[in-house]
């Protein structure tokens, strides 16, 4: 990677219109394969309870393992955004919250902390910007509310919980929110959303007129125990990883990757 990426290097990128390519990584080797291939945002995602631990869910999935990770994943990460997801009930409160981002930040070294929901966070998010703790916002599709949504269920497919999640992520931003992942929801409502905000959005089966896509690592190279719709194989014919994560880079970059198959209705 030829330089290093910030919030505002990835406002720039949405501004002229490039697309922008995030990747899960949980240790430092993948996180050094995946920016040197290109890759700009690492997330390093509480996906790892399914894809790492075996878990069903990512519920189960703690903070210290998500310090954990997200240490040894900076440590491989060269000059990629690394963005840490706060694991279940770690922000039940902007007290709790800002304790854990903290540690995400401070102690792991994530350039910022993801955090699911809608409105109701938007104090939580205000809290931890002006303390200087960078937040991305995470509406749709948001696991660690499998149990609310009785499964892995596509959000905002009528009218009504479209409007909410457009008046979400537009409050999310006014509260201080600067990235924002859309996930499975319709594709005209992702592209609805990413024109109304300023921050960049970053899909997975959200269609392809977010500003950017992720995948989780697993999923990309094909050995993830499912086959998620959003998920594409790309080491199939490839070689080896590397030029997975490269093909990827080049489909995303090119408008080729997310295709209509890879979202919902």
């Amino acid at each position: 990677m030829s330089q290093s990426i910030n919030i505002q290097r990835l406002s720039e990128l949405k501004r002229a219109g490039e697309k922008i390519v995030a990747l899960t990584a949980y240790d430092a080797s993948f996180a050094r394969v995946l920016a040197e291939c290109g890759v700009e945002v690492i997330l390093v995602g509480d996906s790892l309870g399914t894809v790492l631990h075996g878990e069903r869910n990512t519920l189960r999935v703690g903070l210290d393992d998500m310090v954990y990770h997200t240490r040894i994943a900076t440590r491989g990460a060269g000059g990629a955004f690394v963005l840490a997801d706060m694991p279940f009930m770690s922000y039940a409160t902007p007290e709790r919250a800002f304790d854990g981002a903290a540690r995400l930040i401070g102690e792991a070294g994530a350039h910022m902390v993801k955090l699911e929901g809608g409105g109701w966070l938007c104090a939580t998010v205000e809290q931890l910007t002006t303390r200087g703790i960078p937040v991305c916002a995470h509406l749709g599709l948001t696991p660690q509310w499998v149990r609310k949504f009785g499964g892995h269920r596509a959000q905002g497919r009528d009218a009504q919980a479209a409007e909410i999640m457009l008046r979400d992520a537009l409050a999310l931003e006014a509260a201080g929110a600067e990235l924002l992942v859309l996930e499975c929801v319709p594709a005209k409502l992702a592209a609805r959303i990413s024109k109304a905000v300023r921050m960049p959005v970053i899909g997975i089966g959200a269609g392809a007129d977010c500003d950017g896509q992720v995948l989780v690592l697993y999923d990309l190279i094909g050995v993830s125990d499912w086959s998620p719709k959003a998920a594409r194989n790309f080491l199939q014919g490839a070689g080896d990883i590397r030029a997975a994560v490269r093909a990827y880079v080049q489909a995303v970059k090119s408008g080729a990757f997310p295709g209509p198959e890879h979202g919902i209705d």
